[in-house]
């Protein structure tokens, strides 16, 4: 758990916080990756800007070269960028690559889920396994590795019942009671 005084942000705020440009292109993507909140999203911002200053540090010969080697390593492990990468194409990687790695995403994609608030519940509820263990926790970045292991943890019917044309609350105040029929 750690000390409590030394708790650390993990999430960086933007500067420009009544940017309305900057406003509807987050709330686009948070609609569009089916988040809880901008939280989630600077969060994935954060972890890119720390990756390309790490970068900058690397390529101006602050710090080793085997440095860089293990950040493209471990984000082509993720599938962030592809095999083969240099340290200039960690320069370009955007929130959406990081966001795309997410568990809810690749649920949703894969089509354990019709939309992508519905992957968030059943990942949250416990319904999605990776490996055969449950996966509660919609932010997990999947690897490569694991996304073919991702499959349901318990059965569950996502459909929905048929009716003929007739919602079901409908249909049964439409019903008459019993009662009414005896008079």
């Amino acid at each position: 758990m750690g000390a409590p005084r030394r708790n650390r942000k993990k999430v960086q705020r933007p500067a420009d916080i009544w940017n309305t440009q900057r406003i509807t292109d987050e709330h686009k993507l948070r609609d569009d990756y089916g988040l809880k909140n901008l939280n989630e999203l600077w969060r994935a911002t954060s972890e890119i800007r720390r990756v390309r200053r790490n970068v900058r540090a690397v390529l101006s010969g602050k710090v080793k070269e085997s440095t860089g080697k293990e950040l493209v390593s471990r984000l082509s492990r993720y599938g962030i960028v592809k095999d083969g990468a240099n340290l200039d194409d960690l320069l370009e990687i955007t929130p959406q690559n990081m966001l795309e790695r997410r568990l809810q995403s690749i649920v949703f994609r894969k089509g354990l889920a019709k939309t992508s608030k519905q992957a968030r519940q059943l990942i949250t509820h416990g319904f999605i396994s990776i490996d055969g263990r449950r996966a509660k926790s919609p932010g997990y970045l999947v690897s490569r590795e694991e996304e073919n292991r991702i499959a349901y943890y318990k059965s569950i019917n996502l459909e929905t019942p048929k009716t003929d044309g007739v919602t079901p609350v409908a249909a049964a105040t439409s019903e008459e009671k019993p009662e009414e029929k005896a008079k």
